[in-house]
């Protein structure tokens, strides 16, 4: 079950990729698709770093 979030995460980039292809195609335009993709990573890169973090005593 602690898996299903990242497998989300990891479908939402995928999701994000395939959009920016269409936007690089002209399909969608491109200042929309690429924040998307940049936020998806970057909240992929936040959760795997927040999960293992020393929180004190």
């Amino acid at each position: 079950m602690k898996k299903l979030p990242v497998f989300l995460m990891l479908m939402l980039i995928l999701v994000s990729f395939i959009l920016n292809i269409f936007g690089l195609m002209k399909l969608i335009p491109l200042f929309i698709t690429s924040p998307i993709l940049f936020i998806s990573l970057l909240i992929l890169c936040l959760y795997l770093n927040d999960r293992r973090r020393f929180k004190g005593f």
